[in-house]
């Protein structure tokens, strides 16, 4: 048959990736662009508004950069961790509720299930029986996936979240703050705005790419809003300059 492998398998597309986990690997991956993204847009937004203010203290300059590096960072880690712990003991829960449901009131279980599939349109004989044959193959799995969305054996890990979103910041945060610190006297501002417009332009690219949306729209957003909070920050910097002067 043309839709089976030999030994009754659905036959696979070679270009077609069908790895149950592909789909919780494309969002860490998305998470990890988008987390350097903010790394590239606030810390760019601290340099250069205090490159505006003290153009020619690059102490200053570093000291804010680390600092904002640093504070982003933790933050976004600790985000994530607090993020996916709390999703992780929900899934937790419900994963356990369905076990005790399972285990005394099977028939109404097999019943609800079975009315998932007529939900999905099939017939009630039919659905029935799907649901007898995933019932006896691995009950819990086929109640989780089917009402709660849940793999019970992929819970998410915080730890990961955390550690990628740590990475993800500080590889995006370091674009501008090693820019802006190049030798490069008063062009220092200009090289790092273009620095970071070129990381945004490949983190545009990359979250479009992922996602399959398109690249032109999410890239020229991308940069849009980046090189206003540069133009923000910067004018802000040097008013307080000024001021301040």
């Amino acid at each position: 048959m043309s839709g089976e492998s030999a030994g009754g398998a659905p036959a696979q597309h070679s270009d077609e990736p069908h790895d149950q986990r592909v789909g919780q690997r494309l969002n860490w991956l998305r998470a990890g662009v988008l987390g350097a993204n903010d790394g590239i847009v606030s810390t760019a937004g601290v340099v250069i508004g205090v490159a505006g203010a003290t153009p020619g203290n690059v102490l200053a300059i570093a000291t804010a950069g680390l600092a904002a590096l640093v504070a982003g960072a933790f933050s976004m880690a600790g985000g994530e961790y607090v993020s996916v712990s709390t999703q992780r003991d929900t899934e937790r829960a419900l994963i356990a509720q369905e076990r005790r449901e399972l285990r005394e009131m099977p028939q109404e279980e097999l019943e609800e299930l079975a009315g998932f599939y007529r939900q999905r349109g099939l017939s009630a004989d039919l659905a029935l029986r799907v649901a007898e044959e995933l019932t006896a193959h691995d009950a819990l799995a086929a109640h989780a996936e089917v009402e709660l969305g849940i793999d019970p054996e992929e819970f998410t890990s915080p730890w990961a979240a955390a550690v990628s979103s740590f990475v993800s910041f500080t590889a995006g945060a370091l674009i501008p703050l090693v820019m802006i610190l190049l030798p490069v006297g008063e062009h220092r501002v200009w090289i790092a705005a273009a620095a970071v417009v070129i990381g945004l332009l490949l983190t545009g690219w990359i979250s479009a790419a992922l996602g399959r949306a398109p690249r032109l729209r999410a890239i020229a957003r991308n940069v849009v809003m980046g090189t206003a909070t540069m133009a923000a920050t910067y004018l802000i910097g040097v008013l307080f300059g000024v001021a301040v002067s």
